[in-house]
């Protein structure tokens, strides 16, 4: 069991267990900033420019506190995330300052977005399921070139 598949476990038990579904609420949360490229760039505006940066390098994540990523994201996007969630708004922070290096980390294996993601051609939802291990679907072949949600699909197995 990789490091990324552990945190999303525990942190799923934590969420209300069968139910929750972080990743899911990971999706919903992309998808209200925007997309990925988006909700990037509100967290570079935000202040976390620098970790966001080292997220999408390949070197180290630079982790971000709960308290820096909320004022970043803003109040309404964690309560919604936290919702989503059935937890407290706090404990959807704490989640998130966790999660969201290590997503953004995975989908930027070769230091920067993959092109399809960026331009809608690639479906976020089936490659956050092959970061869980699921079967990631055509992600890939929607946007041709390398078959990235195979590759997210291993990814756990890495860390």
């Amino acid at each position: 069991m990789g490091l990324l598949d552990a945190v999303v476990g525990a942190l799923g038990n934590q969420a209300g267990g069968a139910g929750a579904n972080p990743m899911q609420a990971i999706l919903a949360l992309v998808n209200q900033a925007g997309g990925l490229p988006a909700l990037l760039q509100k967290l570079q505006q935000g202040g976390l420019g620098e970790a966001v940066n080292s997220w999408l390098s390949t070197g180290p994540n630079q982790a971000v506190s709960p308290d820096a990523l909320g004022q970043a994201l803003g109040g309404d996007t964690v309560a919604g995330f936290a919702r989503q969630l059935g937890i407290d708004p706090q404990q959807g922070l704490g989640m998130l300052s966790q999660l969201l290096p290590q997503v953004v980390d995975q989908l930027s294996p070769q230091g920067q977005l993959p092109a399809g993601l960026q331009n809608g051609q690639l479906d976020l939802g089936s490659l956050l399921g092959g970061l869980m291990g699921g079967a990631g679907g055509g992600a890939a072949s929607q946007g041709g070139g390398a078959d990235l949600a195979g590759m997210l699909g291993g990814l756990l197995g890495k860390r």
